[in-house]
């Protein structure tokens, strides 16, 4: 099935403009999700729409409230809402751009792929991704799309360009009062030696495939061994982490060093564990 874009319109540079798609580079239908099921019938649970003291209500008498505080309403009907949305643009306008290292990780929130429309546009796409690559710059700029704006930054990846959109300022929370607690002690240059050289011996390129999501991994196995059993009611035991429990490490300096002394250097070939 081929995918479906999130977004078509055009990037516009100053008075150069360049249609292009957008889709979504991460994808959620690998992970597992569950339904509530009534195990006497083996049918799926649904849900009422229920008012404290009065119990059911019609769909038709639902509105929606922002909580001003506890039990104190904003009532806003659909239409006010729908009045305020912003218009769905078909134009990405970059306003600035930035060093790539200089947006926070804390920003970015979600991935995707962005190629030209057609072929006329392909010749002005690859001069804004060679131009941004050359730089070493990220372009921004704010899409509208279903009724939301949202803050995006652009850059190259391969062929193509990686469009990113970014939290807002509101959306961050400071960092630092949940740092405030940490002492200002300077380590021992022989503990941080120690520390810097079992960095150095596990350091490796990464490759996202190197590593498995063994819970998702558990589950599949779980579902696959329970939907062939007969009555599919088997119970299975979880198989955890190996037992041989080495006790609490004491000593910081002595586990340092026989972790260094014990660690291979990284291939990047093994698969390891998330």
């Amino acid at each position: 099935m081929a995918a479906r874009a999130y977004w078509q319109g055009q990037i516009r540079l100053a008075l150069v403009s360049i249609p292009v798609e957008i889709y979504s580079a991460s994808q959620s239908s690998a992970k597992i999700s569950f339904r509530q099921i009534h195990e006497p019938s083996g049918k799926r649970i649904s849900y009422e729409k229920v008012v404290d003291g009065i119990g059911p209500v019609d769909r038709e008498n639902i509105i929606r409230g922002y909580e001003l505080s506890k039990n104190n309403y904003v009532l806003l009907e659909d239409e006010e809402i729908e009045a305020v949305k912003i218009e769905s643009r078909k134009t990405l306008e970059l306003v600035q751009f930035v060093d790539q290292s200089e947006i926070d990780p804390l920003y970015f929130e979600k991935p995707y792929y962005v190629v030209p429309k057609d072929d006329l546009a392909e010749e002005a796409f690859i001069v804004l991704r060679d131009a941004l690559r050359k730089a070493k710059k990220t372009a921004l700029g704010q899409l509208s799309v279903r009724g939301q704006e949202k803050l995006v930054a652009i850059k190259p990846c391969g062929k193509g360009m990686l469009l990113e959109t970014l939290r807002y300022a509101d959306d961050v929370r400071e960092g630092q009062k949940f740092f405030d607690t940490i002492g200002e002690d300077e380590p021992e240059e022989e503990l941080l030696d120690l520390a810097s050289t079992l960095i150095e011996k596990k350091t490796a390129p990464f490759d996202a495939s190197e590593f498995e999501d063994r819970y998702a991994e558990a589950l599949r196995k779980l579902i696959d061994k329970k939907a062939k059993a007969k009555g599919n009611k088997t119970i299975i035991e979880g198989a955890g982490e190996p037992s041989g429990d080495r006790g609490n490490v004491i000593d910081l300096m002595a586990a340092l060093k026989q972790s260094v002394d014990g660690e291979k250097p990284a291939k990047g070939k093994k698969k390891k564990s998330a």
